[in-house]
C-alpha cells in the first residue's frame, strides 16, 4: 500500500510532490494543477486546501 505523505522533492511544504508520488504523475503536473486550483478559487480555496493537505500528510 502506498503511503500518502509529504515529498522530499518540494518547493513549498512538499504537498504537490506528495500528490505526484502517490498518484505516480510528474511533479510539475501536480504543481500546475495546484496553481489552477488557486487561480480558479481566487486563492483562498487553494490555500486552505493546500494547508489542510499539509496537516494531513504531515501526520502520516
Amino acid at each position: 500500500m502506498k503511503k500518502f505523505g509529504l515529498s522530499k522533492d518540494k518547493v513549498f511544504l512538499g504537498v504537490a510532490g506528495g500528490f505526484a508520488q502517490y498518484f505516480d504523475v510528474d511533479v510539475t503536473l501536480a504543481r500546475i494543477i495546484w496553481a489552477l486550483i488557486m487561480i480558479m478559487s481566487a486563492g483562498i480555496g487553494g490555500i486552505v486546501a493546500y494547508l489542510i493537505c499539509y496537516v494531513i500528510m504531515k501526520n502520516n
